[in-house]
């Protein structure tokens, strides 16, 4: 895919670039250069310094992130249209996280200096890119409040709606999640360790809510049900997206 057909194509709801004008999108689109990237690249790694920013063309990415004892947590998910590696830029220290494709990917590498230039020249663009990191910065707010208040297995269903909401496959069984997450992964997202999101996992299933036909997946076969069970329902709620 080339930067003009990149530039007018519809973009993901919510991501960086669906927020842009066709014009600074063009111009920032522009800027960048193309690369595929194979399945299990890290774009970038925690503790280096940030050189660029990427737009994610094309791809599905973890985030992650790893602490002094050697544990690593999946802290987000990012889709075609999310800009990852501003952090660091913007404020000139090393990378704070690990990004990693999860499966071939294409992407557009913006120099540093390019980028915090483009911002200083599109203040539109600059004010887009805080309110974007105002919403990740209510999704980890939310996570922490469930933590604080339900239990894992609510936590987990919150979770799996807000992913499922995004990128959710409706099939003959239900809706598949959308995304191959492992169950360490997930527990990345809740707090929780493996066993404690097993546990869970199967108490959904228990209930026939959910089923996890192989081992990155999981399907909802009682959406209005996982509402309910999450605490949702009554309010009509959808937890905000991890993306």
């Amino acid at each position: 895919m080339g930067q003009r057909e990149s530039s007018s194509r519809s973009w993901p709801a919510g991501t960086f670039l669906s927020r842009l004008s066709e014009q600074a999108r063009a111009r920032l689109l522009g800027l960048g250069q193309f690369h595929p990237v194979p399945p299990q690249r890290e774009l970038v790694r925690q503790g280096e310094p940030g050189g660029s920013v990427w737009l994610l063309i094309d791809a599905l990415v973890k985030v992650s992130a790893r602490v002094e004892n050697g544990t690593e947590s999946l802290l987000a998910l990012r889709v075609s249209g999310d800009l990852i590696g501003e952090m660091a830029v913007l404020g000139e220290s090393v990378r704070s996280a690990t990004v990693t494709t999860c499966g071939r990917a294409v992407v557009s590498q913006i120099k540093g200096g390019a980028f915090v230039d483009f911002l200083q020249h599109h203040p539109a663009v600059a004010l887009t890119l805080n309110q974007m990191t105002i919403d990740r910065l209510r999704w980890s707010n939310q996570r922490r409040l469930d933590f604080a208040g339900y239990e894992t297995s609510r936590c987990l269903a919150r979770v799996i709606l807000a992913l499922v909401e995004r990128h959710g496959l409706p099939g003959p069984d239900g809706i598949d999640l959308g995304i191959p997450l492992t169950q360490a992964e997930l527990g990345g997202l809740v707090g929780a360790k493996e066993a404690t999101v097993q546990k869970a996992l199967r108490e959904l299933a228990s209930q026939g809510l959910v089923t996890t036909p192989g081992r990155r997946r999981v399907i909802i076969i009682d959406l209005p049900g996982l509402r309910e069970f999450a605490d949702l329902a009554r309010a009509g709620q959808v937890p905000s997206n991890p993306d």
